[in-house]
């Protein structure tokens, strides 16, 4: 197979076919328009950039549609390519979700957060949070006067992402019937606590953050950060950064989950590169949400 008959072969079949055809199934609940999350017993895999490209979240493992093939099985780069052509022609069930973006310009990150309401009491996200979510009043006005939390659409939540010069790179979106990220955002952390910390304790969501804040009564010396679902190289980095503070000391309060025990072991491995202490702190349930509800 040349050259030519390869590239023919990538544009003709995304990563979204080769995975239904292996018996796949979409998460619909953890999916979102721009990154669709199939599972088969506990693995999981990310579909991305309109089906072209697609990553393992539990590992290091991402690429094209061929090296997916291999990632299911395939031996060698020949077995992949045959892989592959048996798919061309195989049209993946579209998620009952999707429908065709419209093209828009959108205004920048800081302007459209700055169109957004905080929430209040009484508010759309605010009986979200409080109800839906059981977080103490008293958190959310904390989180509010640091400008860490917006009003989204349709009863929605934005919780904000910023660098460590406090400028925004996005926000994690979360309500009732949704989930996503900032469309053009970049995931960096959700920053939430005492601007004199020397504990950083590291979530994989807003809310968990705010949660676990809550549990903790907002321990002084605690900074609250969440990665948003996700570790981006810019959140490495971001954590990298912290662990460099004078006396830091990382807490890995991510899911007690398999997924959860993957970014553990990635927070402590900063942490050792930086001589900093580490802990790992498990919530009895799946996350901290679901304890704070407890």
């Amino acid at each position: 197979m040349d050259k030519r008959e390869i590239e023919e072969l990538r544009e003709k079949v995304g990563c979204a076919a080769l995975l239904e055809k292996d018996g796949w199934k979409v998460d619909l609940k953890e999916s979102t328009r721009r990154a669709i999350k199939f599972r088969r017993d506990s693995n999981i895999v990310i579909v991305i950039h309109e089906g072209r490209g697609w990553f393992d979240p539990l590992s290091p493992a991402k690429g094209d549609v061929f090296s997916l093939a291999a990632h299911l099985g395939a031996l060698g780069f020949v077995e992949a390519c045959e892989r592959v052509a048996d798919v061309v022609g195989f049209v993946p069930s579209s998620p009952a979700w999707q429908r065709p973006a419209k093209p828009k310009t959108l205004a920048s990150i800081v302007e459209r957060w700055g169109h957004r309401f905080r929430p209040r009491p009484g508010s759309p996200a605010w009986r979200y949070l409080t109800g839906e979510r059981g977080l103490p009043a008293d958190i959310l006005k904390r989180a509010i006067a640091s400008d860490r939390l917006r009003e989204g659409p349709q009863g929605s939540m934005w919780a904000a992402h910023t660098d460590s010069a406090g400028a925004l790179t996005g926000w994690e979106e979360r309500g009732p019937a949704w989930r996503g990220f900032a469309t053009d955002g970049g995931k960096e952390l959700f920053r939430f606590g005492s601007e004199e910390y020397e504990r950083i304790c590291i979530t994989e969501a807003a809310i968990d953050a705010m949660s676990i804040a809550a549990i903790e009564v907002l321990r002084p010396n605690t900074l609250y950060v969440s990665t948003g679902g996700g570790w981006s190289p810019a959140t490495d980095e971001a954590i990298r950064r912290l662990a460099t503070r004078a006396n830091a000391w990382l807490v890995a309060a991510t899911d007690n989950n398999r997924q959860g025990d993957i970014y553990a072991d990635r927070v402590r491995a900063i942490a050792a590169d930086a001589s900093a202490r580490y802990a790992r702190l498990r919530p009895c349930a799946g996350d901290w949400n679901e304890d704070l509800r407890a």
